[in-house]
């Protein structure tokens, strides 16, 4: 049932209404900035942006180095008694290339058709400028914030968050909230609000292989030398079978199975599958046939082959045999599953397997899971539904990873995602976009936040 907003809040939302082409005016402005973390571009640039907007709006502000980008960090602690709730974001974003594949260049945002266009409006600018804008309107309306703030933006996210581990342990003192709300990725394809109680973990390696000095005749040569792209297949084969079953040795033993609460959260989500299917040209889903569609995204790791190469790729025939090649691959963790130890057991799979491939560590990110009957879900739930007119779809993992662990592994606080982007908002690829309405609906669920935190009873 929406929830009714009281005067303090429907002043809040006047003032969003109020001011809708100066805010969207404004995050155009800021997209147009560059901040490419991968190529080391604009990044210092857009950190000094935020921390000057941030300080306009009124929080305390400082821009904390690390060995890498640094991080921006706003605070606001003058709400006595209140609690206090961490926004995460980032301010890094994609490199925009292919460009000949944007209709409009990528950092000269433009509107069409009730979206805007620009790398980064959706992942992840545009939505932690909606959690500001929310703060800023709070600010404006009432002079205060109704509840203790943190604000921190990462410069990294987007190359893997390297430092940000290291970052939360060292700060983690000056960094203590309630919980943690992180506003990125797209909302569920039907355009319904979403909750995220999860992210999945990753764990990346690559397999290497060499057998011969140099490329050799397939004639002169073949069923003589061996070939290190079958060497690669007959392995990656031991690795997941035709049931669509990961078969190495242990993987699974770690993973946590879903409880009551998310099988029954999971079930409820709504699924046009004909429709997904129909949109990415498929004829069927990957194996195992009988598994539901959001438990695949959910509950289960997976074992995906990213690349494989070697030999030749040109156009016509080359009737070579390759002396070297090459897989990249990468695995989903369900909570509970650690890169270390997923990666130790594909490493002592390779060897038992395959001894002559090499193992090459890759990077790791952490799962992280927060049960769905916590108490601050309930309050996000209110707030969602009273700033869009409908409750939330809560989604007890996302398929993808965030480095929500270390808020809820370092810091020991629950964090939720709360996506204010469109499900299609084309993020890391060309024509990323945002529905101007998810952005306006992005400030009035922040501004709908903060008020409810605000209250006395919760």
């Amino acid at each position: 049932m929406t929830q009714k907003p009281d005067a303090a809040l429907t002043a809040v939302f006047d003032h969003i209404d109020a001011n809708r082409e100066s805010f969207l005016s404004r995050v155009m402005d800021y997209v147009r900035y560059p901040s490419i973390s991968a190529h080391d571009i604009g990044i210092g640039e857009v950190a000094a942006l935020l921390v000057d907007m941030i300080g306009q709006i009124g929080l305390d502000v400082e821009l904390i180095p690390t060995t890498g980008h640094p991080m921006v960090v706003g605070r606001w602690n003058k709400a006595p008694g209140a609690p206090t709730v961490l926004l995460y974001g980032h301010y890094d974003v994609q490199p925009p290339e292919p460009l000949e594949a944007w209709i409009s260049p990528p950092f000269e945002p433009t509107i069409r058709d009730g979206r805007i266009y620009a790398r980064g409006i959706g992942d992840n600018k545009g939505q932690h400028f909606a959690q500001l804008m929310a703060l800023e309107s709070h600010m404006k309306v009432h002079g205060r914030l109704p509840c203790n703030v943190i604000v921190l933006l990462e410069g990294e996210e987007e190359i893997g968050s390297p430092r940000i581990a290291d970052f939360i342990a060292t700060y983690r003192d000056r960094l203590k909230a309630d919980f943690v709300v992180t506003s990125d990725g797209g909302m569920h394809p039907s355009g319904l609000p979403t909750m995220t109680y999860g992210v999945r973990g990753i764990a990346t390696f690559e397999l290497r292989v060499r057998h011969a000095r140099r490329d050799v005749h397939s004639g002169n040569f073949g069923g003589v030398v061996p070939n290190p792209i079958w060497t690669l297949v007959h392995l990656l084969g031991t690795m997941k079978n035709a049931k669509g079953e990961i078969t190495i040795e242990g993987l699974h033993d770690a993973v946590i199975p879903p409880g009551a609460l998310e099988k029954a959260a999971a079930a409820r989500l709504p699924l046009d599958l004909p429709g997904v299917m129909s949109e990415l040209g498929l004829s069927r889903l990957d194996a195992p046939a009988d598994r539901p569609f959001y438990d695949r995204l959910m509950f289960h790791p997976t074992l995906t082959i990213n690349g494989l190469h070697g030999g030749y790729g040109g156009p016509g025939s080359k009737t070579v045999l390759p002396c070297e090649a090459f897989a990249k691959c990468d695995i989903r963790l369900i909570d509970n599953q650690t890169p270390a130890d997923v990666l130790a057991k594909v490493e002592a799979h390779v060897k038992r397997h395959a001894p002559e491939v090499e193992f090459v560590y890759g990077h790791g990110m952490l799962p992280s899971r927060v049960p769905m009957d916590t108490p601050w879900a309930q309050i996000l739930r209110d707030a969602i539904t009273t700033a869009q007119g409908v409750a939330p779809l809560e989604y007890p993992s996302m398929g993808g990873s965030l480095p929500d662990y270390v808020f809820t592994k370092t810091l020991g606080i629950p964090a939720f995602v709360v996506p204010y982007a469109n499900a299609d908002e084309a993020n890391h690829a060309p024509n990323e976009n945002m529905k101007i309405d998810c952005f306006y609906n992005g400030i009035r669920t922040g501004a709908a936040l903060l008020d409810r935190l605000g209250r006395p009873s919760m």
